[in-house]
C-alpha cells in the first residue's frame, strides 16, 4: 500500500528538528506508537525509504510526523528538511510493536521520544497519564523535543518526568547517562515494572541488557525490534 499526501504545515521543533503536517488519506489507521516507512515523491528519492512515526492523535483529521535532521548522512532527512508546503511525501502502511500495554516506565534518547509522543498525547486525552513515567536523555537542552508540552502533560512533576543532559549541566536537570546506577536511582521495583525504550540502538540494547540484571521481567520490556 502507497499513499500520496500533500505536505500542509511545516514547523521546527528544535534546531535540527522539524514537524511535518500532512493530508489523511481516507480510511488510514494507525495504532499510537507506530511508524511508516516514508520517502519523497520526488524523482531519485522515491524509493529511499525510512520510517517515521505518528505523532498525532488517531483521531486527527491528519497526520504529523516530528522529524530529526542527520546532515551527516545526507540522505532523506536532510532533504526532507528542504521540502515546502505542497510537496509530498509517500506513506505506506503502518507497522511497529511500541504500543501501549499498561503502566510503566518510558525510557528515550533523542528522537527516540517520537514513538512515545502519540502514546503519551493519548494518555494525557483519556486522562490515564498517571502512574507512568518519562526519562528522557539529551545531549543539551536545546536538542529537548517538546519540552514545554512534556512538562504540561506531566504537570512539572521531577518524579514522572526526568530530563539529563549528557553534555551539559543545567540546574533542575540531572546530567547523567541513563545506566544502571541512574535506573536504581529513579525505580523503585524492576520486577513490577513495565518499561518503554526507544533511541540509538546501542542505548536500548545496553538498557534491556540492564534492566534484565535488575530483575525486570524481559516480557514487560518493549522496544522496536523485539
Amino acid at each position: 500500500m502507497k499513499k500520496k499526501v500533500k505536505i500542509l504545515e511545516i514547523s521546527s521543533v528544535t534546531h535540527d528538528v522539524k514537524r511535518f503536517v500532512v493530508e489523511r488519506p481516507k480510511g488510514y489507521e494507525f495504532i499510537p506508537g507506530q511508524a511508516t516507512e516514508v520517502s519523497i515523491n520526488k524523482p531519485g528519492w522515491r524509493y529511499e525509504e525510512r520510517p517515521f512515526t505518528f505523532t498525532n492523535l488517531i483521531n486527527a483529521p491528519h497526520l504529523e510526523f516530528i522529524i530529526k535532521r542527520y546532515p551527516q548522512h545526507k540522505g532523506v532527512t536532510e532533504e526532507l528538511h528542504k521540502l515546502s508546503l505542497g510537496d509530498e511525501l509517500i506513506i505506506r502502511k503502518p507497522f511497529g510493536v511500541m504500543q501501549y500495554g499498561g503502566k510503566g516506565i518510558f525510557v528515550a534518547g533523542g528522537a527516540g521520544i517520537t514513538p512515545f509522543i502519540a502514546i503519551l498525547r493519548m494518555l494525557e486525552k483519556e486522562d490515564a497519564l498517571l502512574g507512568n513515567k518519562l526519562i528522557f536523555s539529551n545531549k543539551t537542552r536545546d536538542d529537548i523535543i517538546l519540552e514545554e508540552e512534556l512538562k504540561s502533560m506531566f504537570g512539572g512533576d521531577p518524579d514522572d518526568l526526568i530530563f539529563t543532559l549528557t553534555q551539559e549541566k543545567r540546574a533542575d536537570y540531572e546530567d547523567k547517562l541513563v545506566d544502571e546506577e541512574f535506573l536504581k536511582k529513579h525505580v523503585d521495583n524492576f520486577g513490577k515494572q513495565k518499561f518503554y525504550l526507544c533511541g540509538p540502538p546501542r542505548m536500548v540494547k545496553q538498557l534491556t541488557a540492564t534492566l534484565e540484571r535488575l530483575g525486570a521481567n524481559i516480557n514487560s520490556v518493549t522496544f522496536e525490534g523485539k
